[in-house]
């Protein structure tokens, strides 16, 4: 039977790399069918995405003979099971538009997700979970109540086994804690107006100003706010003519689609970190 695995591998840059691993998936019974490497000058660090069939080895056995293959080589290395959907939950408040269009991508079958669960601060979207069957979990925060709601979180999010939280416009700001526990599997969404234009109404401040560009960030979640590894960005030109209501849809239909396409190779295993930034092999 054969079994379709993603390998994934940072290490010190040295010759023979790809050779090495090559011939060790070749000597273990795998087939390449896509590979990709990248040699960053600065750090001398070398990153290597492969994509490949094993029909002798389970996905046991080849992280055992992995773990002995790689040691020499110092490589950081992760292998995924890619037949696997990515088991994911969705945080989201009052604004839609990113969940909404996640879960339309997702049922159409164009993102390899089995969303597990909706966590949300309102209730707005409890009708939206349902006709997708999925659970819906209501949890108001407030400052008192940030601690035990971030534990229930986190509960929820352990309990379904997810290997991928994404915050869907949630307008909650995590703690550090729940920011550590989540490193390298949650990805948040933001506009690109940071840190121009903080606070409330970002789009008033920046039609007030005639900006023309409505750009969005997604990144991976860090204790430092809306400073974490960047996986995707995207802009659209505005001009004098648009309105407030113009950029704010700009903005939401930019936002939809960056965190669409950084979920998306997040899920494909195709984000390498990279210290404070991200190798994307597409």
């Amino acid at each position: 039977m054969n079994h379709a695995y993603v390998l994934t591998l940072s290490c010190p840059d040295r010759r023979g790399i790809v050779h090495a691993v090559s011939g060790f998936l070749f000597e273990h019974g795998g087939n390449i069918e896509e590979a990709a490497q990248y040699n960053d000058q600065g750090t001398g660090l070398f990153f290597m995405r492969v994509q490949f069939a094993c029909t002798q080895l389970t996905h046991e056995e080849l992280s055992s003979q992995l773990k002995t293959f790689a040691e020499p080589f110092q490589m950081d290395w992760k292998l995924h099971d890619s037949a696997q959907p990515m088991r994911t939950v969705m945080l989201v408040s009052k604004e839609g538009h990113c969940l909404n269009d996640l879960l339309f991508r997702w049922k159409s079958g164009l993102l390899h997700l089995d969303v597990r669960a909706i966590i949300s601060n309102h209730r707005e979207f409890y009708q939206l979970a349902a006709s997708y069957n999925i659970p819906f979990h209501h949890l108001p925060v407030s400052a008192a109540t940030k601690t035990q709601v971030e534990a229930k979180q986190l509960e929820i999010i352990e309990s379904e086994g997810a290997e991928l939280v994404v915050l869907a416009r949630y307008m909650q700001i995590l703690s550090n804690d729940l920011c550590k526990k989540l490193a390298g599997r949650a990805i948040n969404i933001h506009h690109s107006f940071l840190p121009s234009f903080k606070g409330a109404k970002p789009y008033y401040q920046a039609h007030d100003r005639g900006v023309k560009l409505i750009g969005a960030t997604a990144h991976y979640v860090t204790a430092d706010l809306d400073e974490g590894p960047i996986i995707e960005q995207d802009v659209a030109r505005a001009d004098h003519g648009k309105t407030v209501e113009d950029l704010t849809a700009m903005g939401r239909d930019t936002e939809s689609q960056v965190l669409a396409r950084a979920v998306k190779w997040h899920s494909e295993h195709r984000v390498v970190l990279n210290g404070h930034k991200t190798v994307i092999f597409k």
